[in-house]
């Protein structure tokens, strides 16, 4: 008998910053043999060409004409994600503080955004097997057709709380106000804000393990497998 192919499946993880989206995401990818794609890091990767090239991030212009000149490359496997700009490894140099507080201004760009949205569906139209894709616009607008939406949430003192634990001698209020400001700044973007798909499941993590977000989503995952069988 031969073996059964499963079907390719578009997982769409959205949330906010410290719901636990790139854990999730990694973990349910590796999980399923899918390929995972971390969208915020090609935002961030951008911000650091932005700001290494003298680009002013504080003018949409600039950051508009600048923006096609970065060659941004993800590595999409979920046990070693990796991510370069013209050619160069940046996986460290992207999850500075200065790149975290200039990275709102250049995402909100259009011409940026459209860049990069592309950039996002021509990777997940290429990957076999499916993947899981992470951000804050994926089943909104990058990947309306996802066969599965899910939303994290987490309140703020949680999510300032795994942020802080992973920055050595960071303050945990200080991290929890610069979280509600990027979460002001992404949902109010007049470009594909930060939003909950009308279809997405909404999973919030506040009380959960990261081993109980994985098995609930993994779970959801293989239920939508079924369904297309």
């Amino acid at each position: 008998m031969s073996d059964t192919v499963e079907p390719a499946v578009i997982v769409a993880i959205d949330g906010p910053a410290g719901t636990g989206k790139s854990s999730t995401s990694k973990a349910v990818a590796a999980a399923l043999g899918l390929s995972y794609l971390d969208t915020g890091a090609q935002y961030r990767a951008i911000t650091w060409w932005m700001i290494s090239n003298g680009v002013d991030t504080a003018e949409p212009a600039a950051i508009a004409e600048a923006a096609g000149k970065a060659v941004i490359v993800s590595g999409t496997d979920p046990a070693a994600p990796t991510i370069t700009v013209d050619g160069a490894d940046v996986s460290a140099a992207i999850r500075t503080q200065e790149v975290s507080s200039h990275v709102s201004a250049v995402s909100a760009v259009p011409e940026v955004r459209t860049l990069i949205t592309a950039l996002q569906r021509t990777i997940a139209a290429d990957a076999a097997a499916g993947i899981v894709v992470e951000g804050r616009d994926i089943g909104t607008t990058v990947l309306p057709d996802a066969h599965l939406k899910i939303f994290l949430t987490a309140s703020p003192e949680a999510r300032a709380a795994r942020r802080s634990a992973e920055i050595a001698g960071s303050d945990v209020e200080a991290t929890r106000r610069a979280l509600v400001r990027r979460d002001a700044a992404d949902s109010g973007r007049a470009t594909s804000p930060l939003a909950k798909a009308d279809d997405a499941v909404e999973v919030d993590t506040t009380e959960l393990t990261l081993q109980q977000v994985v098995e609930r989503v993994t779970a959801l995952v293989e239920e939508r497998r079924a369904a297309a069988r």
